[in-house]
């Protein structure tokens, strides 16, 4: 599955760094490469955008419901069956399907994972040849060469980390306050970052590139999201 959706993905990157190439914009700190990860990585995100708009959606409503979630889960503690009887009606009358967030994310998953190999395997997905690979410009700003891990730990690595802090904190920023929920939100909200941070040390910098470019346009997304979101649920108060 993953190998179908690499030969997908890679051919859009082919084609995005074909166009990239016959505009005559490469700089000498912007290579065609660089350009066309970042293009691709764009267009990427905005492919799974309808499914993260509905995952949005979808923990928005999720949150909406959870004070009388709790007070089913209060009144019927020991009463299992009359309790998901009762919960399973609160998601009826309010068309939530709890298993939705779950098939979001299967449905993400396979996708990320092709296109993170992509960019891991260039020869294999996009450009076949490795003697064509070889010639090619990879310069990105201060990193020499995107195929290698960028040596400066404050660069790519750190906003890889920086980034991905930030975009947890948003997701997280509307889930109402339950000391158990939240002191585990607060904990991954730490040890995610720093691992990405640690991992992004040794990745090739092409990759650190596509996680730092889609996790400034996911947080974008989240903030135009949570702000739609909170309007709306204040226009229908």
């Amino acid at each position: 599955m993953t190998a179908f959706l690499g030969n997908i993905f890679g051919s859009l990157l082919k084609l995005v760094f074909d166009l990239v190439s016959k505009t005559g914009i490469e700089s000498q700190y912007f290579s065609y490469y660089s350009l066309a990860i970042i293009i691709t990585t764009i267009l990427f995100k905005l492919i799974l955008l309808p499914v993260s708009l509905h995952q949005s959606k979808s923990t928005a409503k999720m949150n909406e419901l959870q004070p009388q979630i709790k007070k089913i889960q209060k009144k019927y503690k020991n009463d299992p069956q009359t309790q998901q009887a009762k919960l399973m009606e609160l998601y009826k009358q309010n068309k939530y399907n709890p298993a939705s967030g779950c098939l979001i994310l299967l449905i993400q998953f396979p996708i990320i994972i092709a296109f993170f190999r992509v960019l891991r395997e260039p020869i294999t997905y996009v450009f076949k040849d490795p003697n064509i690979y070889a010639a090619l410009n990879k310069r990105f700003l201060w990193i020499p060469n995107l195929e290698q891990p960028d040596s400066i730990l404050w660069g790519l690595p750190l906003l890889a980390g920086l980034t991905t802090f930030l975009q947890t904190k948003l997701m997280a920023g509307n889930t109402p306050a339950d000391p158990k929920v939240e002191s585990t939100q607060n904990t991954m909200n730490i040890i995610l970052p720093f691992m990405i941070f640690w991992a992004a040390r040794s990745f090739p910098a092409g990759l650190s590139l596509y996680w730092v470019v889609g996790n400034i346009f996911q947080v974008i997304q989240l903030l135009i999201s949570n702000r739609s979101l909170g309007k709306i649920k204040e226009e229908t108060r």
